[in-house]
């Protein structure tokens, strides 16, 4: 059975004042919370805060960069949310972009495949026996034990958008984690790794992370060419969207950008992008949206809610609207 998750925290609304609205959407049949780390909040203080208030939710940081924290970092990162919510903990790694990780934070972008196989080993190691042997040497850490090995270890999950990472997940991870991508696209990331036998216990679990955003007027369409032309302008989501075949729809969108003109770069973004990759409209359309995932396969569907660009959709809104959406799911 797919179970759905939401994206926490909401814009507009202090990490301090997310415990009535959370309970809200617990009791509408919300079961999991996830975060991601770009350039709001951290990625775990947001999980360990609320989920103290909550110890129902499972919780799921998706993702954590293998650049931007060295491997003994986030082994003991790993560990605390697995001693904070034993059982309902899921840790996801993935390399993140050029952007992110040379841009904002001068790491070197370098061999993001190798970094991150050696980083879901080393953490395998790690969180299991307290000792990183796999991967270590390749990160270039040596002597590392981890002494309080939690007794659940979390879920290792890893975001994977191009095949080499998706095998990568099928094979070592226990869960993968994908956006950007249509329903029908899970089809093909599943027959990409078809092949790959497991070298770990367990079935691997498909997360999506799905952007809805709520109604259907030129705000809306704002919203979605914004975020589209925010994303896959950045080589790593170009490269994916490539894959899935929809190359000949960004050559328009990569000419007007690369030469500077934004304001073209989000008039030639093709209508098929935003009605392929955003989920739109009222509660019960915005649901059967998600339900479409569901269908398709993903075990976890996980919704990132966005306002429209330039309305007054603040973020007890939001919940309203996700509450709404509950009750067609």
């Amino acid at each position: 059975m797919t179970r759905i998750g939401i994206t926490v925290p909401f814009d507009g609304l202090a990490l301090t004042d997310h415990r009535e609205p959370l309970q809200r959407l617990i009791d509408a049949g919300y079961e999991e919370i996830s975060t991601g780390e770009v350039n709001g909040l951290d990625a775990l203080t947001p999980l360990i805060l609320m989920g103290g208030w909550h110890p129902e939710l499972t919780l799921s940081c998706a993702i954590v960069s293998a650049f931007t924290r060295g491997p003994a970092t986030l082994a003991m990162t790993a560990a605390a949310m697995a001693e904070a919510a034993p059982g309902r903990a899921r840790f996801g790694i993935g390399a993140g972009s050029d952007r992110i990780v040379e841009g904002w934070n001068g790491i070197p972008f370098v061999k993001p495949y190798s970094r991150v196989k050696h980083t879901l080993r080393f953490l395998r190691g790690a969180l299991t026996t307290g000792r990183a042997d796999r991967g270590a040497d390749e990160l270039g850490s040596s002597g590392f034990r981890l002494t309080r090995v939690p007794a659940v270890p979390p879920r290792l999950t890893l975001a994977a958008l191009g095949p080499r990472m998706q095998q990568l997940a099928k094979a070592e991870a226990d869960g993968v984690i994908l956006n950007f991508l249509s329903a029908a696209d899970v089809e093909t990331v599943r027959a990409q790794t078809a092949a790959t036998p497991r070298e770990v216990d367990g079935d691997l679990e498909v997360e999506a992370r799905i952007f809805v955003i709520p109604g259907s007027d030129g705000a809306v369409e704002a919203a979605a060419r914004r975020h589209i032309a925010a994303y896959l302008t950045v080589p790593v989501y170009t490269n994916f969207q490539q894959w899935l075949g929809r190359g000949p729809q960004l050559v328009e969108l990569l000419e007007a950008w690369n030469s500077g003109d934004r304001k073209r770069a989000l008039r030639v973004i093709p209508d098929e992008l935003v009605t392929d990759l955003f989920v739109t409209g009222t509660p019960a359309e915005c649901a059967a949206g998600v339900r479409r995932y569901a269908d398709a396969g993903v075990d976890i569907v996980t919704i990132s809610l966005f306002p429209p660009v330039d309305t007054h959709f603040d973020a007890h809104t939001q919940v309203e609207f996700l509450c709404r959406m509950a009750d067609h799911l």
